[in-house]
This record gives structure tokens, sequence and C-alpha cells, in this order.
């Protein structure tokens, strides 16, 4: 059975601004349809139909383009981060109740092509509280920031790099919800330092994905995306 995806919309979108002025960064128009169109279908097409929005910087404007899913074969629901910004662990912690046992998470700015099946088989497979999905980016695409060596996450640091650190942060994570434990609701917490306090306790599988990511976090990466979806549909016409 494939778990449910918590995707973390809530972020305020500075660098893609003016465009995000009006707008959150999951509705920017590509080829014809907001960014979160082309990410929930190809969740679906991945055999997920479970789908928990953690939102907040014009939310509701999101909530009223996706709505319950039905469009995309899903169920979609919405975690509201509240007048106060959670960080992207805090707002996990705050939708728990809709996630369940196990589920993955991952960014809403982030196209991610690979086999989410996989990626749980081997979270399971660990039997450890997290998993991080990494790509051996060596710098190409963007900062490389973590070691990853013989199958295993030594080292995982957004601001300490070292020449050892030949991967990246793919953007996609799977968690168990007692991962979230010690997280007190309604603190304020990244993703990145509760990834770093599950490595120092043995609780982080690492598993390596071939296929690259893609992002709209940056006007660069934006028009980047939006070349991959011009030369899908002409494949596809």
């Amino acid at each position: 059975m494939i778990a449910p995806v918590a995707i973390l919309a809530g972020g305020l979108a500075t660098r893609l601004r003016p465009i995000t002025e009006t707008i959150p960064k999951s509705l920017v128009d590509v080829c014809g349809e907001p960014f979160i169109a082309h990410q929930l279908k190809l969740l679906r097409s991945n055999g997920i139909d479970d789908v928990v929005l953690c939102v907040g910087y014009r939310g509701e404007q999101i909530a009223q383009v996706v709505g319950l899913g039905t469009a995309f074969g899903l169920r979609v629901r919405y975690a509201f981060d509240g007048e106060q910004l959670l960080g992207t662990g805090g707002a996990v912690r705050r939708a728990l109740g809709m996630l369940g046992d196990e589920f993955f998470v991952l960014y809403g700015d982030s196209y991610l092509p690979c086999d989410y099946q996989a990626v749980l088989s081997s979270f399971r497979a660990s039997g450890k509280l997290s998993l991080m999905t990494v790509y051996r980016n060596e710098g190409q695409y963007d900062t490389s920031n973590v070691h990853y060596d013989a199958g295993m996450i030594r080292r995982y640091d957004k601001s300490a790099r070292s020449p050892a650190m030949r991967h990246i942060d793919y953007g996609l994570g799977v968690f168990r919800r007692e991962a979230f434990a010690d997280l007190p609701d309604g603190s304020r917490l990244d993703l990145a330092t509760l990834y770093q306090t599950l490595l120092a306790k043995g609780q982080l599988a690492g598993y390596e994905v071939p296929e690259r990511f893609f992002e709209i976090g940056s006007v660069a990466g934006l028009e980047e995306f939006r070349l991959l979806m011009e030369t899908k549909r002409v494949a596809e016409s």
C-alpha cells in the first residue's frame, strides 16, 4: 500500500517576486497549468491517492484551485500554518493527524520524477524512523550537501559543506510519525534540523535515486521546468 504525501506549500516565495506577489508559488503558471497540477499528476501516476497540503502564504488560493483533489483522482486535505509560521518541520507536525503512521514529505516547489514505491520499500526495509532520498549531484544543479557512501548518509549539512559531499538532498523524505514525537505542536522547526537530529540518533536511512530533480524556487529553475514540460508535451502529441 502506498503512503500519503505531505506537500510543504506554505513558503513566501520571495525569490520569484514579482510573480508571487499576488499568488502562491504552487499556482505559478507552467504551460497553461498551475505548477501544483503537474505535481499532483506526477504523484497520481505513481499510485499515490492521498495528499495533505501544508499551506500558509495565500493558501486559500491553492484550496480554491485544487479543491478536494477530485479532478486529479486524489483525496486532498489542507493543514494551515495559522498566524505563526511553523517552518517545514513544524508544518508537518501540525498535519500529523491526517497523515497516519508513515508518509512521504516533499516540497511545494519540487518536481521529483522518481520511483516512489521503490523509495517507500527501501524505507520500510530500513526499519528506521526516516529516509532521505539523495541524488549524485556533483554540485551541478545546486550545492551538494550530503556525504553518502555505501548506501548510508554519513553527513548532511546545508551550511558546512565538505569535499566528500557529492550528493544532494533530493527533496523527498519518508517518515514514521514517531520521528516528530519530541516536537511540540505549534513550535517552529525546519525539516533540515530534524533530519540532522535523526541522523545523529542513527534513525535516518538513505536512498539514491537516478533521476534528477526539478524545482521552481528560482526564476532559472522555473524556466528550466517550463522547458521540460514543453518538451514532454511535444513528445506526447
